[in-house]
């Protein structure tokens, strides 16, 4: 097999795009402070399981397995899973694009998607469940690739089918996302003649089977808890209104945020030749491999940003739709680049500049307070601490030896049988700074609040009725007299021990507070 010259040259091309992503990436995990997402799902890591309350598991393992390797508990290490699986999903997504349209096409999508910064934060940096969503997403498009458009002129169902099974079932403990991917791929093959067979053929019910059987660990942990993580993502997650309103305004504003994560100079061509290629399905020939990406793809893009007028949902929820349409993007982007070679090389640069000078920025401030007042890089500052939102990521480094060098915070925790915080994620960083002291580590950690998340099945108030506990929460929570009257109630004697101020930039940005209560009268049943 003779390999071309422009083949090679395009090979080396991605080789290089993925090692210098993955450099940039580290560099940005290294120092980027964690967000109380990544904190909560440190505690899945902490307390493995079948399943947990509000995700299915493989977050639990691409957080935790840096920690395990390392036996380092910070923002870099959690990350580890992450970094490496992303580059993973950039090689298939070029892959993908490769295989189904051409090979140009597969490399300017890898271009865009590494570009595109929601796609380099939310699935490359940070460790969240989309991370493990993405990955194998992008697997079982490359896997029906490879099934649906080979060399054959007439489609015959092979033993993929039943790896595209498994795969779709592990996309699913990524996160329930993965329900839409086996939906689109059964919308495509039954409104697309040639793959029709697919529903005739036996390997489709050996598929089934094994995407039953992957599910297992999501389904039995559901059974055992009343179906109860099920419940939470159907309904749970919308019921701050029993009215159903249409709010134009709050679709609009989530579809222009949308435009802003993808970056203007992607999003914008990126819906256009998503529409376009639309409304040529409905109303040219089809063209197949167009087809498959808009049946995954779209209707979880319109079903989310339709979602925004109802009810408030997080930028991310949609973006598995975006990454699918990017292999469609580059597509077109070979095409034009064959008409317009400069303006397409000088659109990706100058974009690729513009987004890199807004990290370098983004960064210089979130771990140094290079823009808060006062600043330690200028010569005046521009945002105070109380009204930036950077300072919500904690440095859990930092907390960890404040943690430790406090001699009223010692001696209460060495007093204590538990440690407990009055919101899900704070538990987290709380968690977090503890693992940076080795005879800290292994206290436990539970939530008193509305939203216990997960810590109603990994430390429920049972399990320390008449124990004496250590709360430690936020300045924005109150102090004093309001957390004493709130959580004194609680046990027999509830008091003050110290503060904990977190430092950035020479300021003050952060203030935990830390309160003893010595006998817990009540458990999770008695909150209700």
């Amino acid at each position: 097999m003779i390999i071309s010259k422009n083949t090679q040259t395009i090979q080396k091309k991605v080789y290089i795009i993925l090692i210098i992503g993955l450099i940039v990436r580290s560099i940005i995990a290294f120092f980027l402070n964690p967000g109380y997402d990544e904190a909560y799902y440190y505690l899945y890591a902490k307390n493995l399981d079948w399943s947990y309350f509000d995700h299915p598991p493989l977050v639990a393992l691409t957080t935790g397995i840096g920690v395990w390797i390392t036996g380092i508990v910070n923002q870099f290490t959690i990350r580890i899973g992450t970094l490496i699986l992303h580059t993973g999903s950039l090689y298939l997504l070029y892959l993908t694009g490769k295989k189904m349209y051409n090979q140009s096409a597969g490399f300017f999508a890898l271009v865009i998607a590494s570009l595109i910064p929601i796609f380099q934060i939310a699935f490359g940096i940070l460790t969240l469940p989309d991370v493990p969503l993405i990955f194998f997403w992008t697997l079982t498009l490359y896997v029906v690739s490879e099934e649906f458009f080979n060399s054959h002129w007439q489609y015959k169902p092979s033993y993929r089918i039943a790896i595209i099974g498994i795969l779709v079932g592990l996309t699913c403990l990524s996160k329930y996302h993965g329900f839409v991917l086996g939906l689109g791929l059964v919308g495509f093959c039954f409104s697309s003649k040639p793959y029709r067979r697919v529903f005739s053929s036996p390997w489709l019910w050996l598929s089934f089977g094994l995407f039953l059987l992957t599910l297992f660990p999501l389904w039995y942990w559901n059974w055992q808890h009343d179906w109860v993580s099920f419940g939470f993502q159907l309904s749970g997650r919308f019921e701050s209104s029993t009215d159903i309103q249409i709010n134009i305004l709050n679709l609009i504003l989530f579809f222009l945020a949308g435009i802003a994560y993808l970056f203007p100079s992607f999003s914008i061509p990126l819906w256009w030749i998503t529409i376009r290629s639309f409304l040529i399905e409905i109303f040219s020939r089809p063209h197949y491999p167009s087809r498959l990406i808009l049946w995954v793809s779209f209707p979880m893009v319109i079903g989310f940003t339709l979602l925004g007028a109802f009810t408030q949902i997080l930028p991310t929820w949609a973006m598995p739709g975006f990454w699918g349409l990017t292999i469609m993007f580059g597509h077109y982007v070979c095409a034009w680049h064959r008409e317009f070679p400069r303006r397409i090389k000088n659109w990706l640069v100058f974009s690729g500049i513009f987004i890199y000078t807004l990290f370098t920025i983004g960064l210089l401030h979130f771990t140094t307070g290079a823009l808060q007042k006062p600043s330690p890089l200028l010569s005046m500052g521009i945002l105070a601490p109380e009204n930036d939102p950077s300072t919500e990521l904690i440095d859990v480094v930092q907390l960890g030896e404040r943690l430790n060098s406090s001699s009223e915070f010692r001696e209460a925790f060495s007093n204590s049988d538990f440690v407990f915080t009055n919101a899900y994620y704070l538990g987290g960083y709380v968690a977090m700074g503890l693992a940076q002291n080795e005879d800290m580590i292994d206290m436990p950690i539970t939530c008193i609040g509305d939203d216990v998340r997960g810590f109603e099945f990994w430390q429920p108030l049972e399990d320390f009725k008449g124990d004496d506990g250590l709360f430690i929460t936020l300045k924005v929570f109150g102090q004093d007299d309001v957390l004493i009257n709130e959580w004194g109630e609680y046990f027999d004697s509830f008091n003050f021990v110290t503060e904990i101020p977190l430092l950035r930039g020479g300021g003050v940005v952060e203030t935990f507070y830390v309160y003893e209560g010595q006998n817990l009268l009540v458990t999770n049943d008695d909150l209700k």
